[in-house]
Parts: structure tokens; C-alpha cells; sequence
């Protein structure tokens, strides 16, 4: 990342941040109790059903008895190796998994290991897969953004939904675009963002700007107004909670 994108305003109202370094800076030493619930730290955004933060790990193993929640989780530093159900998945840095509300899961790690997590909190619906996320998935042609903001030509967007909650409100998968610039627009949803390829720039309404490069990890929020400009192919991991 090229510029600060702070989550420290005084109002509080920050449109993005950086999220892979707020995490590595944010993790502490876990308090008592099971370490993968109590060992979090919350990023403030607003008092909906999604919340995000980070955690850490210490070597050791543990177990969760299922959550009431989809949970996109996205490995910062060292390696995780889960068991959900039947499956056995391990996750190095830069990887990330979707754990379904009510698995009962195991964890592991051998190494300290830091977390970033994304959870959409929900009622117990139909039951769901844990599914890690492929950057080599096949994609298919999505919409792009709306003519009337865009700067640039359309652009050629392609997206795999690899995760749908329940409730249609919480999405991950892969996406990517030639690139493109468009003006300010209002996001409805909170959406992670992990580059894959490429790099993005924004500006919110407040002139507070970021470049985003291969390897970040941010999170733009819900109601935040922003601009985006990409002069190479982007392909990014999301994690998107728009309600409605």
C-alpha cells in the first residue's frame, strides 16, 4: 500500500483501511478462555450483523463447537490447518476459508499465526460447506460498473461466487476486471477486498486517498463514497455483506 488509510478518525467514519496492517498491528496476546474466540481484537464499523477485526494465534490447537455465523477468515502471517466435518483444509499466508454458521471445527497451528475475519452474523439456515477460496476458479462475465460513472471504456469483469449465505446478504469469491476508472460512488455494502493481481487507487469524498497493490488486504465500508482508478487487470478475493 502507498498511502494511509486510517481507521483512526476521530468520527470514526473511515472509508477504508488497510486491513492487513491494522491486523498485524492490532494482535496481542490472547486473554483467558478458548483463544480462537477470545484472543480477538474488533474493528469498529457499525451495529449491524457483520463485524470484522483480527486475531492471534499462538502455537497450540483448539476446538469450536460451530458459531452462529459465516465466518471468512484470511491469513495474514504463519499457517492454519482446520478441520471441518469430513474436511481438512491448510491454509498458509494469503489464503483464506469460509466456515459455515454451526460447523463444529478443529484448529491448529504450529507457528504464531495472525487472522483477519469478516463475520456476518445469522440464524441457522440451510447447511452450508465450508469452502476455501480458489484464485484459480473459473469465472464467468458480471456486470460492470454503471456507464454514467465511468471515465474510462467499460470494462471486462468476470466474478465466481464461491460462498452464499443462507440469507443472500454475505458473498465470497473471486472477481477481475480489465482495468477502468470510474467516479465517486455510494458503497451499500462492506466489502474485504484481498488483491491477487494488479493495484487500485481511491479517494473518498473527504480527499483521503490510498493505492492498493498485490497482497493487501482492505475493507471498504458500508455508506462510504469513493472513486476508483486501475490502469493494470486487478483479480481480488472479496468478501461482501450487502443486506437486502
Amino acid at each position: 500500500m502507498t498511502a494511509v488509510a486510517s481507521a483512526n478518525r476521530a468520527d470514526l467514519r473511515w472509508s477504508f483501511i488497510d486491513l492487513k496492517s491494522w491486523a498485524l498491528e492490532a494482535v496481542a496476546d490472547s486473554p483467558a478462555g478458548d483463544p480462537f474466540i477470545a484472543g480477538r481484537r474488533t474493528l469498529h464499523l457499525d451495529d449491524g450483523p457483520v463485524t470484522a477485526g483480527a486475531l492471534l494465534l499462538r502455537p497450540g490447537a483448539g476446538q469450536v463447537a460451530g458459531q452462529v455465523a459465516d465466518e471468512f477468515l484470511h491469513v495474514v502471517a504463519g499457517r492454519l490447518a482446520l478441520e471441518i466435518g469430513a474436511e481438512r483444509f491448510e491454509l498458509e499466508a494469503g489464503q483464506s476459508i469460509v466456515i459455515p454458521p454451526d460447523a463444529p471445527f478443529s484448529w491448529r497451528c504450529g507457528q504464531p499465526t495472525v487472522l483477519i475475519y469478516l463475520r456476518h452474523a445469522t440464524e441457522a439456515g440451510p447447511s452450508l460447506n465450508a469452502s476455501a477460496m480458489d484464485p484459480a476458479t473459473e469465472r464467468q462475465p458480471s456486470g460492470a460498473p454503471l456507464a454514467e460513472l465511468l471515465t474510462t471504456p467499460t470494462p471486462q469483469c468476470r466474478n465466481h461466487t464461491q460462498y452464499m449465505s443462507a440469507d443472500g446478504a454475505f458473498l465470497c469469491g473471486v472477481w477481475d476486471s480489465t482495468p477502468y476508472a470510474r467516479n465517486a460512488m455510494t458503497y451499500d455494502h462492506h466489502e474485504l477486498m484481498h488483491l491477487l493481481e494488479g493495484a487500485v487507487t481511491f479517494v473518498d469524498d473527504a480527499g483521503e486517498m490510498a493505492t492498493f497493490d498485490e497482497g493487501d488486504v482492505f475493507l471498504v465500508r458500508r455508506g462510504a463514497r469513493c472513486s476508483w482508478l486501475s490502469d493494470c487487470h486487478v483479480t481480488k478475493v472479496f468478501a461482501i455483506y450487502r443486506p437486502g
